[in-house]
């Protein structure tokens, strides 16, 4: 087992795991990044997102993709957005160690915080968070705005500045 920093050459594998990912989470159809995409998005001059991965006997069979984001209230903080294992490869220690590798970044970045989103019923997920001294917040919600919410709002906005 190894844990490194992702290369462009390993787009492909962390592409194949996402998609692992979003049929586990039960939208497979969702996935509309390519490899292009995270080619072109994580190893251009200002990279967007950042990765460390697992490889078993020379297959990248796990990731941990990752970007900065600014709290207003602790400064620069590291956004963890999947921690993904393939699922034959579960229990096998690679999933604690790419989330070791997470908070070793942080520390290293002395980042004030990491944060990072999980189903209400991931429960094996939330009892791995909360063991490691993560706090699993109830009181906040996720909240996002997908393509189509951005172009109704921007035609509702339009509409209203028009009259």
């Amino acid at each position: 087992m190894i844990i490194r920093r992702g290369e462009k050459k390993d787009m492909k594998a962390v592409l194949e795991l996402i998609q692992e990912l979003a049929t586990f989470e039960k939208e497979p159809e969702a996935v509309v990044v390519t490899v292009s995409d995270l080619e072109r998005d994580g190893f251009g001059d200002n990279p967007m997102f950042y990765t460390f991965v697992a490889e078993f006997d020379g297959d990248v069979v796990g990731v941990a993709l990752y970007y900065y984001r600014y709290s207003t209230w602790k400064g620069r903080t590291i956004h963890l957005e999947d921690l993904i294992v393939k699922e034959k490869m579960r229990g096998s220690g690679l999933g604690f160690a790419l989330y070791a590798e997470i908070i070793a970044q942080a520390k290293r970045d002395h980042v004030r915080r990491i944060e990072w989103n999980v189903l209400d019923w991931n429960t094996p997920a939330i009892d791995f968070y909360t063991k490691s001294g993560a706090k699993v917040l109830d009181d906040w919600r996720v909240v996002h705005m997908d393509e189509n919410g951005i172009n109704e709002f921007l035609k509702v906005k339009n509409t209203c500045l028009n009259t």
